[in-house]
């Protein structure tokens, strides 16, 4: 089956908070994580029979969800997992605040990489929470994040992390996060895995290792966030799982959750079902676009002196240093001219900027030429 991802889809004047947040200013959204690509025909068809039936009272679980998550975690990661693992939530984001908020108390603290996706932030600070900040250092074109940083206090209790990496792109191999679990153990830390961009590797060389299928320590000090929201573009219909084997762990990542964090909605199950067991044909295709989106991209901006991006190995996220640009603000120089980007402070670095590149390749194109026009004036 051919997809066509460089179809136009006008989300301007729809219930997009992408592409809402300029409002009629011609500005190009290239912000938040969601494509600007219509969903695969599978996930379209189950919403639509299951809507047909017309009854949307409370839902339960269905098996069917439950089934093809653990399959698929073994089939593509060689992760068993057990059902009974499973904790349903309407986003990976409620998980990175429910893990703060269980598995630290008052006076101890959080550990996370910076830069670092803004929730992993946020989640420590509406938790009245200290966080450890480990930077990020650029190696052999990877960000990768410094164990060896002399930052800990000795009162961490939780360590944060995220695989693919948000906003580097980096997909950490074996030997990185065996180095990340010897930390855990050094520091008897718990570990928050968001996983939620797993599937979209763009490097051939590449595969994604879930922390918790490292060992059976690993397992059993790890909580792992996981969607198909970002992967098949449904973040709207708000389907996640955190995935808990330790049964102390979960038992309290559940009582912390009771009456605050919702359940599923039904529609959402329905989507995430079909969304991996139908998925997989859409999901190759969307990655050759986005792999060719991101070699162009890397290609038009390290022609220009003054930026500089990594190829990201995963997500459709370009990580662009802008220090040379010698602009106070470069998401505000930026928008400027016309390009919304997520600005680099609430990842943790004033000189960044966020790209996202999962959109169409004129969307793309008219974004360079954009770019370079903005890089030009400096000059």
């Amino acid at each position: 089956m051919a997809f066509d991802f460089n179809q136009w889809i006008d989300r301007r004047h729809s219930d997009s908070l992408k592409w809402h947040k300029y409002g009629d200013r011609d500005v190009l959204p290239l912000w938040v994580a969601d494509t600007d690509f219509r969903s695969p025909p599978c996930v379209i068809e189950a919403i639509k029979k299951r809507a047909d039936h017309g009854v949307f009272g409370y839902g339960d679980t269905p098996s069917g969800l439950i089934d093809i998550t653990v399959f698929r975690l073994a089939q593509r990661y060689n992760w068993q997992i057990q059902p009974d693992w499973i904790v349903l939530l309407p986003g990976v984001v409620c998980g990175l605040n429910l893990s703060v908020r269980a598995f630290t108390e008052s006076g101890q603290a959080t550990v996370a990489p910076t830069p670092i996706y803004p929730p992993f932030r946020s989640a420590a600070k509406l938790a009245d929470r200290v966080q450890v900040n480990l930077p990020m250092q650029l190696q052999d074109d990877r960000w990768l994040m410094d164990l060896d940083h002399h930052a800990m206090q000795g009162n961490e209790r939780l360590l944060m992390l995220c695989n693919p990496q948000n906003p580097g792109g980096t997909v950490y191999r074996r030997e990185e996060l065996a180095a990340q679990l010897a930390f855990a153990q050094q520091h008897d830390l718990i570990v928050c895995s968001d996983e939620i961009h797993c599937d979209l590797l763009l490097s051939p060389d590449v595969q994604h290792i879930p922390f918790a299928a490292l060992s059976e320590d690993a397992a059993q000090r790890s909580i792992t966030l996981i969607s198909p929201s970002k992967t098949f573009n449904i973040a709207g219909l708000g389907a996640s799982m955190a995935i808990i084997p330790n049964r102390d762990l979960r038992q309290r990542f559940k009582r912390v959750r009771e009456g605050i964090v919702p359940g599923v909605d039904v529609l959402a199950l329905v989507a995430a079902e079909a969304a991996w067991r139908e998925g997989d044909e859409w999901l190759a295709a969307q990655l050759d676009y986005l792999r060719a989106n991101r070699d162009w991209l890397v290609e038009q901006v390290n022609v220009l002196p003054e930026l500089q991006m990594a190829s990201p190995e995963a997500t459709y996220l370009g990580w662009i240093d802008a220090s040379q640009l010698h602009v106070d603000n470069p998401t505000n120089y930026f928008e400027q001219h016309g390009l919304g980007f997520s600005p680099g402070r609430d990842f943790g670095d004033d000189n960044f900027v966020r790209f996202n590149f999962g959109c169409t390749r004129a969307t793309l194109e008219q974004a360079v030429a954009r770019l370079q026009k903005a890089v030009m004036a400096r000059r």
